[in-house]
């Protein structure tokens, strides 16, 4: 079978959907012809269905692995992306929005790894077909990463250990700036600052508080006005 013939018939499956089979064809493929324009699609194109099988580990390595033998490719933007898709599943796909656990509550590494990737390619290449969809998956991952750290100051305080807890808040603020989940940050820093008995401090954040959120501060539609 010529090159040309084993790359359409892998190609043939994955169009199909039988993410599988175009994996065995693909790898078929560059064991038999190493070099060549197929076998560089050979390996974004088994990142893609690897993905699609929910082979997360190996979609990442398979993406990785071309970004690094061809970062000058005209589809290395595509291996960012399916990269970028692989970690976003990892925590944040389908059946995360049915878990019983809120998204932001859970381990954050493969959401971290998921907007380093994004943002590069929104970086590198602003004219990608695949920049829009980054940039809003990007938008939604800041708001998921914010959160978590709000939660995590926010389980600090519960616990007493007041200073980790304006520790987390703090970096909440700094490292994700306008995001909704800054407000329990802030009541977080307020809080903790109260319990440790350092109410210049307090009052110094929660003047901050107030200034930002005007409304939310004396508004019962806002989940932290109950705690002043």
């Amino acid at each position: 079978m010529t090159v040309e013939s084993l790359y359409k018939r892998a190609k043939d499956a994955l169009t199909a959907g039988n993410y599988a089979e175009a994996i065995k064809l693909y790898e078929t493929l560059e064991s038999r012809f190493p070099y060549g324009v197929q076998s560089q699609q050979a390996i974004i194109d088994t990142a893609y269905a690897q993905y699609r099988l929910g082979e997360r580990a190996q979609a990442i390595a398979a993406a990785d692995r071309f970004i690094k033998l061809y970062p000058n490719h005209e589809n290395v933007d595509y291996a960012y992306f399916v990269k970028g898709l692989a970690n976003f599943i990892e925590d944040l796909g389908l059946l995360s929005f049915i878990a019983t656990q809120d998204l932001s509550e859970r381990d954050q590494k493969s959401a971290r790894e998921a907007y380093n990737t994004f943002k590069t390619l929104v970086e590198k290449f602003p004219q990608s077909r695949y920049t829009a969809d980054s940039r809003l998956r990007l938008r939604y991952l800041v708001n998921a990463l914010s959160k978590n750290e709000s939660h995590i100051a926010r389980y600090y305080y519960n616990r007493g250990a007041y200073q980790a807890a304006i520790n987390r808040a703090q970096s909440c603020l700094t490292n994700f700036p306008n995001t909704p989940a800054n407000e329990e940050a802030l009541n977080v820093i307020v809080q903790s600052y109260r319990a440790m008995g350092n109410t210049q401090l307090a009052a110094d954040t929660e003047r901050i508080y107030v200034a930002t959120y005007k409304t939310a501060a004396i508004d019962p539609r806002s989940p932290w006005w109950k705690f002043w």
